[in-house]
């Protein structure tokens, strides 16, 4: 897993190159990026329900982020920016895969969806969102430091960040790492475990930027169920986040 790259300043160019070659397929649930789409709809529900709690919505609107703005750092080829701008929002995606950004245009514009796409780092990024979106992104940055005070940065006041990553757990170096790749889950090199990072260092590092992490939710995976929210936190994890 890993929605892409952000930043040349922070993120390692072999990463942005791994990303990059696996652009054309993106948007092909069956294909390199078949378990990002097999876990879009978990991330999806917990981010309505978080921005409908954050704002005070009606869970019944279909565009609870009109009139809001939302980035979405490593967008990727847009598998969540699209659906950030379907409910409403103005949205910005930013990466660091020249590929990427040149597959988010395609779809987005094949589906009459005018999303803001940049190629380059996020300190490049003009601007403070209203919502913030970080998922399956910071397991792959170099500088973890300089890009959480960056996300910081664009993070409005009262804005709501919502970020997801891989925990550092014996689970998810068996699963996320070994078995997804050997039986071709994810593209073989997605995932370095050593730069996994647990809820607690995640905590510390966002409060050194001023920001507060809300006790996160697991992602987990069964046979049965598939990806799902669930209080187990060992292979991965989503968070909302707030400026202190």
């Amino acid at each position: 897993m890993g929605d892409a790259t952000v930043a040349n300043v922070t993120i390692r160019d072999a990463e942005a190159a791994h990303f990059d070659r696996l652009a054309a397929d993106w948007w092909n649930p069956k294909g390199s990026s078949a378990m990002l789409h097999r876990l879009n709809p978990v991330r999806l529900g917990f981010l309505r329900d978080a921005i409908d709690l954050h704002w005070g919505g009606d869970i019944r609107d279909a565009r609870p982020l009109a009139g809001r703005s939302a980035l979405d750092v490593g967008c990727g080829a847009g598998l969540l920016a699209e659906p950030l701008a379907r409910l409403g929002a103005a949205v910005t995606g930013v990466d660091a895969a020249p590929g990427n950004i040149a597959a988010a245009k395609a779809h987005a514009a094949g589906g009459g969806l005018a999303i803001d796409y940049r190629h380059g780092e996020l300190s490049a990024v003009p601007g403070i969102f209203d919502l913030v979106t970080c998922m399956e992104v910071i397991e792959h940055v170099g500088d973890k430091p300089a890009f959480v005070a960056e996300l910081a940065r664009h993070l409005a006041p009262g804005g709501l960040m919502v970020l997801s990553t891989p925990n550092r757990t014996p689970a998810s170096r068996l699963l996320l790492v070994g078995a997804a790749e050997l039986v071709g889950a994810v593209p073989r090199g997605t995932h370095r475990w050593d730069d996994f990072l647990t809820p607690d260092e995640l905590r510390d590092l966002l409060a050194a930027a001023g920001l507060v992490m809300d006790p996160p939710r697991g992602i987990a995976f069964s046979p049965a169920k598939g990806f799902h929210l669930s209080d187990d936190l060992a292979l991965d994890f989503i968070t909302t986040i707030r400026h202190v």
